[in-house]
């Protein structure tokens, strides 16, 4: 793990040279899981050299119903995990939240496995792989509900973080290792790391999950 600042050419510049860290990898079995969107080519690129597969991990945060970008918990197609704030909230809001975030997800989950069924993550050794964290908040809860669907070793793989956001996730009792190539002491955003940081479109996405799955 690197505290140098680095700023990378683009998402698939960064895929390779975390790549490089994982190789002792290869040879092994485990599964490649990005957070879609901007994790995808990062982790195609991974997934590739390591000759692993690739998945998305499709998860929702449960907002604050006074605060929607405090998280209170998140919720899976399978599972849901909430955090201790989320017993100050009433459970009829929980529920409906629950409801209403599936169902954005069985969108999602319908138009990336167009081609494919969604791979298994139980008893597997899982890379969650993003393009960069700045809270932690999303990463802590989709750990979370990966350990809850049975993975057996779950490896945070990140090109930066900030140095909040990585010691938080150090201390995951469900986090074996975090890859980070980059702690800088200054952390606005991640798209600040980036020479090319355009959005990665919904179509870039399903091209870059099938390429593997190819």
């Amino acid at each position: 793990m690197m505290n140098a600042t680095m700023v990378f050419k683009n998402r698939a510049q960064a895929g390779e040279l975390l790549a490089d860290c994982l190789s002792e990898l290869k040879g092994s079995k485990g599964l490649v899981l990005a957070i879609p969107r901007g994790g995808l080519p990062l982790g195609a690129v991974i997934a590739k050299k390591l000759m692993w597969p690739l998945d998305v991990v499709l998860t929702k945060k449960i907002g604050h119903p006074n605060n929607k970008e405090y998280a209170i918990g998140a919720v899976s197609l399978k599972s849901r995990v909430l955090s201790e704030a989320a017993a100050e909230v009433e459970k009829s809001y929980i529920e409906e939240e629950t409801k209403r975030l599936r169902a954005v997800l069985e969108k999602r989950e319908r138009e990336y496995h167009q081609h494919s069924k969604a791979e298994e993550m139980k008893n597997k050794r899982i890379i969650l792989v993003d393009d960069g964290i700045a809270t932690g908040n999303t990463m802590l809860a989709t750990v979370d509900l990966i350990h809850k669907e049975g993975a057996s070793e779950i490896i945070i793989a990140t090109p930066v973080a900030a140095n909040s956001a990585i010691n938080r996730l150090e201390r995951s009792p469900y986090v074996d290792r975090v890859v980070c190539l980059s702690q800088p002491l200054y952390f606005q955003a991640v798209g600040q790391f980036y020479e090319d940081f355009r959005q990665v479109s919904d179509e870039e996405a399903r091209e870059f999950l099938e390429s593997v799955h190819t």
